[in-house]
């Protein structure tokens, strides 16, 4: 089989989600004997054509020039380019630079789609882009042949909204259980008494709420904000709670051994994440032995289910931190990792997808 990977800025991965598992995925239909190829930006610092036997097509990408609309002219170059190699399927990660350009598709190769998150919801986005991202998802959807949701609650939206199927495979995650204490005593931490979040900074990861509710609760741990705060919303919450002892914004840490250090050693991790899929982050949270408090919606309860507790507004934060109730509820954190470790492993995710692409080469 012939199979191109489109949508991501390329491999190996130096960017984050969909690299990472184009990473994995690549190397494991190349070692199953497939002809694999992954599209990759110019701006990308990998320059070479092979990749661990994954041929790397470079296209040219000038988002570093125009801003983020740069990345609709690399889908296109992308997308151009597929018409003369007789692809027998492409498997196109996420839609929302892409799909505008999808009828170049050649007829005859099959399109695979992740539906990634629901984009048009980000409030981060004006309401004309939300728009443009939502007619972005309704064009996926009517030029791919297979479509696949990283989340239950994105496969029942699917079916909601536009009554089309879609295969449910969640994202993958590795599991290591060496986590080094070096990083606590660099950031001056104790073991089992602070609490933390990772996530971007906007609004509908609940940072807000999360924080909200440690200024309002009595107990005095310190609570570790991770990921990058030189965006408005990011410099805002910077300036709300910087008069609160307890919080601490750490910046942007891309480590992931360290970054799993931090969550292993935690005395709870807050997951505030309420739009998008699978969240590679709450996996690594739940990989990590990390005992875990996340906001209440579909999207978290889905992976979760009974093993977390959540909340709804800061209060419940509040609540969660006063009582201290991990005590009550530690069994949680193995019942998580023997979760992620069965249904969330890279191997089975690779057969999921691999699955899939077989079935839809069927129907040639």
């Amino acid at each position: 089989m012939k199979i191109a990977i489109l949508g991501t800025r390329g491999i190996p991965n130096y960017h984050g989600g969909f690299e990472q598992f184009a990473e994995y995925f690549a190397k494991f239909l190349v070692d199953k004997g497939h002809e694999v190829c992954v599209y990759s930006s110019s701006l990308h610092p990998y320059k070479k054509d092979m990749w661990n036997g994954v041929e790397i097509i470079h296209k040219y990408d000038p988002e570093n020039k125009i801003g983020s609309s740069g990345q609709f002219i690399y889908d296109l170059n992308c997308i151009w380019d597929s018409r003369s190699r007789r692809f027998d399927v492409v498997l196109q990660l996420g839609y929302t630079s892409s799909s505008i350009w999808n009828w170049l598709f050649p007829k005859a190769t099959k399109i695979v789609t992740n539906m990634d998150g629901l984009e048009w919801k980000r409030s981060k986005y004006s309401s004309n882009v939300q728009k443009f991202l939502k007619y972005a998802e309704k064009l996926a959807i009517n030029h791919s042949h297979v479509l696949i949701a990283d989340s239950i609650g994105i496969q029942a939206y699917l079916q909601k909204e536009y009554e089309v199927s879609s295969t449910y495979i969640a994202y993958g995650v590795l599991t290591d259980n060496a986590y080094n204490k070096s990083i606590l005593n660099e950031l001056k931490l104790v073991s089992n008494d602070y609490n933390m979040l990772i996530a971007r900074m906007e609004p509908e990861n609940n940072i807000e709420v999360i924080l909200d509710g440690v200024v309002e609760s009595k107990r005095n741990r310190k609570f570790i904000v991770i990921g990058k705060t030189d965006n408005t919303f990011g410099s805002y919450l910077v300036d709300k709670y910087k008069n609160d002892n307890r919080i601490e914004f750490l910046g942007a840490i891309y480590d992931l051994p360290k970054l799993n250090s931090l969550r292993s050693h935690s005395n709870m991790y807050f997951h505030g994440h309420s739009v998008g899929g699978t969240n590679p982050s709450l996996l690594e949270a739940m990989a990590s032995h990390a005992f875990i408090c996340a906001h209440n919606n579909v999207f978290n309860k889905s992976i979760l289910e009974d093993r977390a507790l959540y909340f709804d507004d800061a209060s419940d934060v509040a609540k969660v931190l006063d009582e201290d109730l991990r005590k009550q509820n530690a069994r949680h954190v193995e019942k998580n990792y023997q979760n992620v470790t069965s249904q969330f492993n890279w191997t089975r995710i690779n057969e999921q997808y691999l699955h899939v692409l077989n079935e839809v080469i069927k129907s040639l």
